[in-house]
């Protein structure tokens, strides 16, 4: 048995295996149990071993690195098309072996432990942010059942909050009294959370060249600096700004038919913690940096004053990726005036 790609199906506690040899028949079909597969893998001669890429992956990755294997992950939506007739494991494993034949098929780069560490900050810091978000909104839920408008804007919210505890209302019983503060001091503890891993994001990106490049770039701080290396590490995988950009979901969606071209919103693709970055960071670019004289801003501008808001906002975010590409892939800084030309 002469096994030139080896697909995987992977499960929380059973994996399906496809063997293929050298003409992509399938000459081998094995179930396993998670926990015996990496000694499935050390005994087995090298080969190109196929998985798509989703939880434990990059982990099984760098283990067929390490034992003489190419590893090689894909998305599942590259995948599903060579899926025959009905679903099952089986025919998901082979599949991930064919699919991983194709010559135009696109791979995800294998993760270094560095890297989904510091995914995960940025999963854990997102996650507060969101009970933050999500228990201030039911906080202002609770106050204008009792009549009581509170302005727009975190701070805002959380100052009037401390001034109701501290001060009371006629409007609010003892008990939604108790409520408010449990809130209040709920904040806090979030809060500090959060305060905490922006500490050790910042302390992260400015002990990494790559990172201090990217932050050279107007719109771009520590957060989209150590998401962006986590997600793709130098960016070796993408062959152009422009891939990207795209990957990143920041470009239209076309539909062509008959020859004629229709571009609607935005393909939303990919990475959307990144996305929001890259978005939130444009906007900063737009209307918060107070030097409009550079090319970047000037072009900002001028954008700005053809399109919607939002346009503006994410033609910004993709050209803040595609810039983002070059300074990783080169190694270069980022040069203002080599915008001037656009």
């Amino acid at each position: 048995m002469d096994i030139k790609v080896l697909g995987i199906d992977l499960g929380k506690t059973v994996c399906s295996l496809a063997g293929l040899d050298e003409f992509g028949t399938v000459v081998f079909r094995k179930r396993l149990q998670r926990h015996r597969l990496l000694d499935f893998l050390e005994g087995l001669s090298p080969c190109v071993v196929a998985m798509e890429a989703c939880g434990g992956a990059h982990h099984i990755g760098r283990f067929c690195l390490q034992n003489g294997h190419e590893p090689r992950l894909m998305s599942p939506l590259y995948v599903r098309p060579y899926v025959k007739v009905h679903k099952n494991d089986d025919r998901d494993a082979e599949a991930i072996a064919e699919a991983a034949t194709r010559p135009t098929m696109s791979f995800v780069a294998i993760k270094s432990e560095e890297q989904l560490d510091l995914q995960a900050l940025h999963r854990a810091r997102e996650r507060l942010v969101s009970d933050r978000t999500r228990l201030i909104n039911q906080g202002r839920g609770f106050l204008m059942e009792r009549g009581i408008r509170v302005g727009t804007g975190r701070h805002v919210f959380q100052k009037e909050l401390a001034r109701l505890t501290a001060e009371g209302n006629d409007d609010l019983s003892h008990r939604m009294l108790m409520l408010l503060s449990d809130m209040a001091s709920e904040l806090d503890v979030i809060n500090d959370r959060i305060a905490t891993i922006d500490v050790e994001i910042k302390a992260l990106a400015k002990a990494d060249a790559d990172m201090q490049r990217l932050m050279d770039i107007p719109g771009v701080g520590p957060t989209i600096a150590t998401a962006l290396v986590a997600a793709i590490g130098t960016g070796s995988s993408f062959g152009k700004g422009r891939d990207l950009a795209a990957w990143l979901g920041l470009v239209p969606r076309q539909i062509t038919t008959g020859g004629k071209a229709k571009l609607i919103g935005i393909s939303k693709h990919g990475n959307r913690y990144l996305r929001k970055l890259f978005i939130h960071g444009a906007r900063t670019v737009l209307h918060l940096v107070r030097d409009r004289t550079s090319p970047m801003t000037a072009w900002a501008d001028g954008l700005t004053e053809r399109a919607h808001v939002n346009v503006a906002a994410v033609a910004m975010a993709n050209k803040m990726a595609r810039i983002a590409w070059a300074a990783l892939t080169k190694g270069e800084r980022y040069r203002p005036h080599a915008l001037s030309g656009l």
